[in-house]
């Protein structure tokens, strides 16, 4: 007995150890890499960004910083808590690479619903139906580490092991964090359980999810340019004083003494407002 305690604490106290270390080093780990020797499935509300990537977003988001507060106030105290708060980009980018990776796989998610759509109306079965979607994703994205390539393979090794296609469509909804997704994994779900006619209903589904993603792509693609305008206009005032200074910097001296320096405070709030809520505006959810 006091063998058998002394192995569970033993265990307690690594699997203690394993989850501060994923605290701490969890957006550092490398994709692939496995904890406490058991391989990870892909979570996509997650990203896993290497050292290098940690740090070039850091130098790059303190330099920028760094050079508007130089361009504005021209102390060192503002240039090392601007630049200091610079430092949180790489959370910003680690977002950032969230969202891209997830509309990325929104996007192979409608290919494979319109796979799936054609192949239940050919009159597959929903396996059937599963099974023909891979080989038409795998003609779209040769590439077999694709993510929707990997998820469908890996469901269709699940069923052969003897789960339900239920519990494999909801995994994968938990793990990609998408709307779209958690959405057709419940009604596939449902209609299974009540044991409507489900390749109506699923087929019915994925039509309504394709023309929702349709509509999503196509305001993405108006909003590309405002949002390139928008970036454009917020770094243009900050380059044109740079310019100011550059050139002229006995006119700018008195912004940067005395009631200047609250002036120019006022301007850089200001030009983070606008900034914030030109992106709160084309941010447009369907």
């Amino acid at each position: 007995m006091t063998t058998t305690k002394r192995m569970d604490m033993n265990l307690l106290q690594s699997a203690a150890i394993r989850s501060r270390a994923d605290i701490v080093l969890g957006p550092f780990r490398r994709k692939g890499t496995a904890v406490g020797g058991i391989p990870r499935l892909a979570d996509y509300a997650e990203y896993d960004m290497s050292m290098s990537q940690v740090l070039l977003s850091a130098l790059v988001g303190a330099g920028a910083m760094g050079f508007v507060a130089w361009t504005f106030f021209q102390s060192p105290l503002a240039l090392f808590l601007l630049g200091a708060g610079g430092l949180y980009a790489p959370l910003l980018r680690h977002r950032q690479l969230i969202r891209g990776r997830q509309a990325q796989l929104k996007l192979q998610f409608k290919q494979m619903l319109a796979a799936l759509s054609s192949s239940l109306g050919a009159g597959r079965s929903v396996e059937s139906a599963f099974a023909e979607a891979l080989q038409d994703l795998g003609l779209l994205y040769p590439d077999p580490d694709t993510m929707i390539v990997r998820e469908v393979r890996m469901i269709l090794r699940r069923l052969e092991n003897g789960e339900t296609i239920e519990s494999s469509l909801l995994n994968f909804s938990a793990r990609a964090h998408i709307d779209e997704i958690s959405q057709f994994a419940e009604v596939f779900v449902t209609c299974k359980r009540t044991g409507g006619n489900l390749v109506q209903v699923i087929r019915r589904t994925a039509l309504v999810i394709q023309d929702k993603l349709d509509i999503e792509q196509e305001i993405g693609v108006m909003l590309a340019q405002k949002r390139f305008e928008s970036r454009v206009l917020s770094a243009a005032p900050v380059l044109f004083i740079a310019f100011l200074v550059w050139t002229t910097p006995d006119y700018m001296e008195p912004l940067y003494h005395g009631g200047g320096v609250v002036i120019m405070v006022g301007a850089l709030l200001v030009l983070f407002a606008c900034y914030l809520i030109t992106q709160k505006i084309m941010n447009i959810k369907v």
